[in-house]
């Protein structure tokens, strides 16, 4: 028979895994962290885009981390603003970036955040909400405000520069894409 103190170990090991089910059940996006490369390769997206020293750069679903952490180190005169919905991984992401003076996170539904005054943006998600994603993006930046996503692109929107990654192609894990925004809709081919 266990004994209480393994019983509430085990109970809070389930409240979290079903906290992590739930919000991928609401968002449609599993917390994933990016590799190494692929951070590396946002970086370098993003330094090809010529941001301003003091710019402002937002990951959205900033997940545990990992992005917002390599984008910190890479930019330290920004700010470098990450947005997590799931609870888990947003304490995570806190507890690992305690340290990190450049970075700020915030528990949100990114739909609902103000992102006016964004000199890029990042992300790593999924297919589907791509199109959401680039109907906020369209009413919220600038023109000419560099948008990288991470795998997932935006479909129908022409990329100015695209990286391949360890991936198999466009779109593929590992692959990254540089949108200069409003991204001009892709040709009929």
């Amino acid at each position: 028979m266990p004994d209480l103190s393994t019983l509430v170990a085990l109970l809070i090991v389930v409240a979290l895994c079903l906290s992590l089910l739930m919000f991928q059940l609401i968002t449609g996006v599993p917390p994933m962290s990016s590799s190494a490369a692929e951070a590396d390769d946002v970086v370098a997206l993003l330094r090809q885009a010529s941001l301003p020293e003091q710019a402002i750069v937002y990951e959205l679903g900033s997940g545990w981390g990992s992005l917002v952490i390599a984008l910190a180190r890479a930019f330290p005169d920004a700010q470098i603003r990450g947005i997590e919905m799931s609870p888990l991984p947003y304490w995570v992401a806190r507890f690992r970036t305690r340290r990190i003076s450049n970075v700020s996170l915030q528990r949100a539904n990114f739909y609902t955040c103000d992102l006016h005054d964004a000199h890029a943006v990042t992300c790593y998600l999924m297919i589907k909400p791509m199109p959401k994603l680039a109907a906020l993006l369209d009413r919220m930046l600038k023109p000419g405000t560099p948008v990288v996503p991470l795998t997932f692109w935006f479909r129908e929107r022409e990329a100015a520069v695209r990286r391949q990654g360890p991936g198999l192609g466009p779109g593929l894990r590992g692959s990254a894409a540089l949108y200069f925004w409003p991204a001009h809709k892709a040709q009929a081919r």
